[in-house]
């Protein structure tokens, strides 16, 4: 039986806050992370921690560049991808307005 190697640090384990991100471990598992560039990551990232326990968040395409330091180019372009990717579903909220509920 293998033992299981010890962090570095385990005077540093950590337990989730009270608000908590998460990703889906196919992220890595199943290879997605070398098919997307580093602001879909950094978008995906994001709307992992605005999200709530449905893993849904309703951040703006202007805040998430705001927060993030990317154009609002960058943003689209990642949520682009992302949409086409299937890792992520929006619905508008209302017909015509390009934000609304995101939902990883």
């Amino acid at each position: 039986m293998k033992c299981r190697p010890e962090p570095p640090h385990p005077e540093l384990f950590r337990t989730p806050p009270r608000r908590f991100g998460w990703l889906d471990d196919r992220l890595l598992s199943e290879g997605w992370l070398p098919r997307l560039e580093s602001d879909t990551i950094a978008v995906l990232v994001l709307l992992a921690l605005a999200a709530d326990r449905q893993g849904a968040s309703w951040y703006s395409r202007e805040r998430m560049a705001e927060r993030l330091g990317l154009t609002r180019m960058q943003v689209e372009q990642a949520l682009a991808r992302l949409l086409k990717l299937q890792l992520v579903a929006l619905r508008p909220w209302h017909q015509g307005i390009t934000d609304g509920v995101w939902q990883l």
